[in-house]
């Protein structure tokens, strides 16, 4: 596989099991997340699923996670 990027066309992530959170809505309005063989993930829109993937760290991750379990993002969705 070619060097993975931040807008790297989703389809060209070989070998990635793509998965959505249960609390995404039946009008495909969701992402999905993939975990890489780096250890990163990459997130997708799941309504173009061939389009650009996002790439983060496990540390980016970690850390987007731990703040959404602590509510600082609650705010966004109000």
């Amino acid at each position: 596989m070619s060097e993975i990027y931040n807008g790297i066309p989703a389809d060209r992530l070989e070998g990635v099991v793509w998965r959505k959170s249960s609390h995404s809505n039946p009008s495909g309005n969701c992402v999905e997340v993939a975990r890489l063989a780096d250890g990163g993930f990459a997130v997708r829109n799941s309504r173009h699923p061939n389009g650009p993937a996002l790439i983060f760290t496990a540390a980016e991750v970690a850390a987007f996670v731990a703040g959404a379990k602590d509510g600082e993002f609650d705010d966004l969705t109000r």
